[in-house]
């Protein structure tokens, strides 16, 4: 039996996750989060084989609670799920210890193949998003300025975009403010922006973030 725990923001999403899951023989879903905390505090709790984990989700995200997760259990293996399919987030991701990249637009015949493999203890990439991934690492250029980030300025400059203040980041990634604000400091100036509003309007004509994030 593969036990699965559920991440995401959206309760639809999870629901129609778990209804294609819930319909095949040898998968147990154990719990469902609605954030990056919750989902690291119910893998501590239920220790699942596999986390289906939202990437942008509120709190610390599924990038950080991914990186927590694989330093807190070998056993677990997460596969990261997001609707942006170019660089640099399926990098970031797999960067972070997950064994896995979805599309939200995968079909439910691919979401319960790749959780077959990353249980086996096989990594999956979505085909074209392992294109993605080796074009980033090959080419010594990029049209994309969100390549020069850091993975903790990936985070910090997502959470921006989502209207969180300097602070709030600050106690989610248990690191001081002013830290933070050096980080700011640094993302601004590598992407060329000035405020969180231009930082918000770049993270999206890269695709990085949905236009209701506005």
């Amino acid at each position: 039996m593969i036990k699965i725990i559920l991440a995401d923001d959206h309760d639809l999403v999870r629901t129609g996750i778990r209804r294609i899951l819930e319909d095949v023989d040898d998968f147990t879903i154990l719990a469902e989060a609605k954030n990056g905390e919750d989902a690291v505090q119910l893998c501590r709790r239920n220790a699942p084989d596999v986390v289906l984990m939202d990437v942008n989700m509120p709190g610390i995200g599924g990038l950080e609670a991914t990186r927590k997760i694989v330093r807190m259990s070998e056993n677990t293996r997460v596969i990261c799920v997001s609707m942006h399919k170019e660089s640099p987030i399926p990098m970031q991701v797999m960067e972070a210890g997950s064994y896995g990249f979805l599309t939200k637009d995968a079909e439910p015949q691919e979401v319960i193949l790749a959780i077959r493999k990353v249980a086996a203890g096989q990594k999956y990439v979505d085909s074209d998003v392992a294109n993605s991934i080796a074009i980033g690492k090959l080419s010594p250029t990029s049209d994309n300025p969100f390549d020069e980030l850091s993975s903790r300025e990936i985070n910090i400059a997502m959470r921006l975009t989502q209207g969180q203040k300097v602070v709030d980041i600050a106690q989610e990634l248990s690191i001081n403010a002013k830290t933070v604000n050096t980080y700011k400091y640094r993302l601004f100036k590598k992407l060329g922006v000035q405020s969180e509003v231009e930082l918000t309007h770049l993270a999206y004509r890269h695709k990085l973030i949905s236009p209701n994030t506005f």
